[in-house]
């Protein structure tokens, strides 16, 4: 795309009617609010098809100039995820024994996360997002890429709607600083880590916070 002339094509989506819109918008709506955080998964199998499904749906965010900034890396080695783990409870152990602060520290608080990440290694995939900063031509020059922190926020919104909408949980993991995972899994100069992002089904005795989401009137705003 980049540098390409305007090619417009016919765009004819067939109108949905009003009352089968309404009914979907409900479906979705409820469906949607069942969705959860999870930090305690199974181990037992999930389809691989089913993840690449989801991650096709996020591959169709919309995007700064069309550039899709993002590269889905689905960590699969047992020896990669350890040392993605190793590294990670490592940060956070630094993280929680202060480098976060205690504002931020009580804001965690009612969530009951801690520095132990068991979750990279249980759960039967794990999907790391890094955003392209800057495109790489094969001959190693670049250009730019535009909005890329915007479009790779709403691809990973995307990706967590499908999954759940797949019947799987999924937990959007940002260790920080997240350096090591360029290290680790090999990934060019280009590209920096954005999430981690477990994925499975949840554990047989998983738990989850008991919070409360706010309500539609305190989040829209009609002018």
């Amino acid at each position: 795309m980049h540098g390409q002339p305007y090619r417009p094509v016919p765009y004819r989506p067939s109108r949905m009617p009003a009352d089968e819109s309404l009914a979907r918008a409900r479906e979705l709506r409820q469906r949607m609010d069942e969705r959860r955080t999870v930090r305690m998964f199974s181990t037992d199998p999930v389809p691989e098809q089913v993840v690449l499904d989801a991650i096709a749906v996020a591959n169709t965010a919309p995007s700064g100039a069309h550039q899709q900034p993002w590269t889905f890396v689905l960590v699969q080695d047992p020896e990669v995820r350890r040392r993605i783990r190793e590294a990670a409870e490592e940060e956070e152990r630094r993280s929680y024994a202060g480098r976060l602060g205690e504002e931020w520290l009580s804001a965690l608080a009612p969530l009951g996360t801690d520095e132990n990440k068991p979750h990279i290694t249980d759960a039967p995939h794990l999907i790391v997002v890094f955003q392209q900063r800057f495109a790489l031509r094969p001959d190693g020059s670049s250009y730019k890429h535009y909005y890329v922190d915007e479009s790779v926020g709403i691809a990973v919104g995307m990706l967590i709607t499908a999954l759940h909408l797949s019947g799987l949980a999924a937990l959007v993991h940002t260790p920080s600083p997240m350096r090591f995972l360029s290290e680790v899994l090999g990934r060019p100069r280009n590209e920096k880590a954005f999430a981690v992002i477990p994925v499975g089904y949840p554990a047989p005795d998983a738990v989850v916070p008991d919070l409360v989401r706010k309500t539609l009137d305190q989040v829209v705003v009609r002018v």
